[in-house]
């Protein structure tokens, strides 16, 4: 398999990988491995299995593409790879928040509470 030529998801990969290392979390070795498969083999979610698998105020990693298609009626805080336009605003719409998984590992190093969709 070619590993992806994208620096962003390299150096995402390898700040997942030291942080699961450095502070024994499994969900940042979980996250990374997912990173690592094919573009074609990474995850797209909806809104709409956000929305149907979260509660207000959840926090969410999706190890892929998050897409609008459906509708979010609560707030979640959503971390991934990529958001679609559409994805983003009907998150911030509903008054959530879209991170990138830097940031959300700077707020919330030891990943409690965040589950992974996708």
């Amino acid at each position: 398999m070619k590993q992806s030529s994208n620096p962003e998801l390299i150096s995402i990969r390898r700040l997942l990988r030291r942080k699961a290392a450095e502070l024994n979390v499994p969900l940042w070795r979980s996250l990374a491995e997912k990173l690592e498969k094919s573009k074609h083999r990474r995850c797209v979610v909806n809104i709409s299995r956000i929305n149907r698998y979260t509660r207000e105020g959840d926090t969410v990693t999706v190890p892929g593409k998050v897409v609008g298609s459906g509708s979010l009626n609560h707030k979640v805080c959503v971390a991934a790879f990529q958001f679609s336009d559409t994805a983003r605003k009907k998150i911030e719409e509903a008054g959530g928040r879209c991170l990138y998984f830097s940031t959300l590992i700077k707020e919330n190093d030891l990943g409690k509470n965040v589950r992974i969709i996708g």
